[in-house]
């Protein structure tokens, strides 16, 4: 009885503008960036325990790693290595002085950042935006371009909490980029692999100092 209470409409609105709004507000309106891993990691594990309520915590299935073959590989390869390219392009263009920054002045930070990052950030980020919106909230948004439409604009809602115009925009196109990929392949497995990518890129390249919170305005 309890499980369909908590899958009704009324309920799954709440919790979405709770999980997708409100947390994310606090953190951007407060100026919480710094909390931002704890927000993270506690909507993780929040949503891990109602999937597994539900039954619905096949690990297995999550990971999708059936996905992970050269022909949806070589798509999203491709298009990282190409928006990689275009952003070196703009960086070298609009913001030399931050080219290459973390290998020429902090190498031991970029190799942390490549160490730490698929499993600490681009995995949960994936986990909440993806696999859990994607089952969660199908009822509300429908498993299709409306689903794609939410949780590319709840991601970048999210990293307005840096306060800068980058963030959001890239995240906006991120965001649309990773969605489309879960929706076809359901992997989290390969959405953490591409996030994984698109996320070390910006660092390498020197646009990561917009996604962290020491770029936070004052």
């Amino acid at each position: 009885m309890l499980l369909n209470r908590l899958r009704n409409h009324p309920f799954l609105l709440i919790e979405f503008l709770i999980v997708a709004v409100a947390i994310p507000g606090v953190l951007i309106f407060g100026k919480l960036a710094m909390y931002l891993f704890f927000a993270l990691w506690g909507v993780s594990i929040y949503g891990a325990v109602i999937m597994h309520k539900n039954n619905a915590l096949n690990w297995r299935e999550l990971w999708g790693w059936q996905a992970m073959n050269w022909q949806t590989l070589g798509p999203v390869l491709l298009r990282w290595g190409l928006a990689s390219l275009g952003l070196l392009a703009l960086t070298a263009f609009f913001e030399p002085e931050r080219l290459f920054f973390l290998p020429r002045e902090m190498p031991e930070v970029l190799i942390g950042l490549i160490t730490f990052y698929p499993a600490l950030s681009a995995l949960p980020q994936e986990f909440v935006f993806c696999t859990f919106l994607f089952w969660r909230y199908a009822p509300l948004f429908g498993t299709g371009i409306g689903m794609v439409a939410t949780s590319t604009i709840v991601f970048a809602f999210a990293h307005v909490l840096y306060w800068n115009p980058v963030a959001p925009v890239l995240s906006l196109l991120g965001g649309y980029i990773f969605a489309t990929t879960y929706l076809k392949t359901r992997s989290l497995a390969l959405v953490t692999l591409e996030h994984s990518l698109y996320g070390l890129s910006l660092f390498t390249i020197g646009l990561g100092y917009y996604f962290y919170s020491g770029a936070v305005g004052s």
